[in-house]
C-alpha cells in the first residue's frame, strides 16, 4: 500500500497540472470506486461538475483536492489505487474507475485495478475533511509535535512497530518505512514502547524522517507497476531498502542473513544482529 512518500510524490505531480482547472464532468466507471460516497455515484457526479480545483494537499496517505465551493474530493489509492493525468484522447486505462474531465483538454483519472482504494466528497473538507480529523499528523509536517509523539509512545504499551503502524498516533508511516527506520536506529519491532528512553525515542523519530524523505527524493517505493506518479513513472527507492524484502540477504551494515517473521498479516525484516529481539516482546 503507498505509504506518505508515494502519496506525497502523486500530490505533487497533480499540483501543477489540476490546481485551477475547472472539473467540467465526471464520469464514474466502477461504483465501488465512490462507495465511501454515500449519497451514491449519481450524486459524486453531480456535486463535482463545474467545480473549480483550488488545491491539491495530502494528509498522512490520504489525498484532497480542495474546491472552490470549500467542499474537497478525498483519495485513498488503497493497495493499487492510481490519479493519471492524460490528455483526453489517450487511450482509456484497462482499469479506469473514475474519470475527471479537466477543462483544457486534460483528464485526472483514477485507475485501481483491486478497487480497494476509494473517492468521495468532503462537505466543506477543503481545509481538513472530517473523514480524516482523526489520524495524526505525519513527521515532516511543521507542526507535528515531537514531545507528544514521545509522550503517546510510550503510554501505548505495545511493540513499537505496532505503534508507527497506528495512524491516530503518526501518520504516513506504513510496513516498509517502518521497517527500514527500525532497521536505521537499530530497534526491535517487538520492543515494548514503556521500555524505550527518550535519546531512544529521538533516534527512531529521527531516522523515520531521514528514510522517508530519502524515499522522497526517489520518488518512492515501486514493488510493480501498481504504484506510479501523476505520469505513470515508477519511483526508485526500492533500490536503497536496507531490510525490507531482502529475507537471507546479508545485513548492509553487519552482514548477517536479514530474518523475515510474520507480523500483523504482513511480514516484518530485520536484522538478528543489529535489532536483538527483546526478552520481554511486545506484538
Amino acid at each position: 500500500m503507498p505509504e506518505l512518500p508515494e502519496v506525497e510524490v502523486v500530490r505533487r505531480g497533480l499540483e501543477p497540472v489540476v490546481v485551477g482547472k475547472t472539473i467540467e464532468r465526471v464520469r464514474v466507471l466502477h461504483p465501488r470506486s465512490v462507495r465511501r460516497h454515500s449519497a451514491g455515484p449519481a450524486d459524486f457526479e453531480d456535486r463535482l461538475a463545474d467545480q473549480r480545483v483550488v488545491g491539491a494537499s495530502r494528509g498522512g496517505k490520504y489525498l484532497w483536492l480542495p474546491l472552490g465551493s470549500g467542499d474537497a474530493v478525498l483519495a485513498h489509492l488503497g493497495m493499487s489505487g492510481q490519479l493519471l493525468v492524460q490528455r483526453r484522447a489517450a487511450t482509456p486505462e484497462r482499469h479506469l474507475r473514475v474519470a475527471f474531465e479537466l477543462s483544457q483538454g486534460h483528464d485526472l483519472r483514477f485507475v485501481d485495478q483491486r478497487t480497494f482504494g476509494g473517492l468521495l466528497v468532503s462537505d466543506g473538507g477543503a481545509d481538513l475533511p472530517r473523514e480524516i480529523g482523526h489520524i495524526a499528523r505525519d513527521p515532516i509536517d511543521m507542526l507535528f509535535d515531537d514531545a507528544v509523539f514521545g509522550a503517546g509512545l510510550r503510554r501505548r504499551r505495545t511493540g513499537v512497530k505496532r505503534a508507527l503502524l497506528d495512524q491516530t498516533l503518526i501518520s504516513g508511516v506504513g510496513n516498509i518505512y517502518a521497517d527500514e527506520a527500525l532497521w536505521a536506529a537499530r530497534l526491535h519491532y517487538a520492543r515494548p514502547t514503556e521500555t524505550l528512553r527518550r535519546a531512544e525515542v529521538d533516534r527512531l523519530l529521527a531516522e523515520v524522517r531521514t528514510v522517508l524523505m530519502s524515499a522522497l527524493r526517489h520518488g518512492g517505493t515501486s514493488f510493480d507497476t501498481l504504484y506510479v506518479d501523476v505520469n505513470g513513472e515508477s519511483g526508485y527507492f526500492e533500490r536503497s531498502l536496507a531490510v525490507y524484502g531482502r529475507a537471507d540477504q546479508p545485513c548492509l551494515r553487519c552482514g548477517a542473513p536479514i530474518r523475515r517473521d510474520a507480523f500483523m498479516n504482513r511480514s516484518s525484516y530485520s536484522c538478528p544482529r543489529c535489532q536483538p529481539r527483546p526478552r520481554r516482546a511486545r506484538w
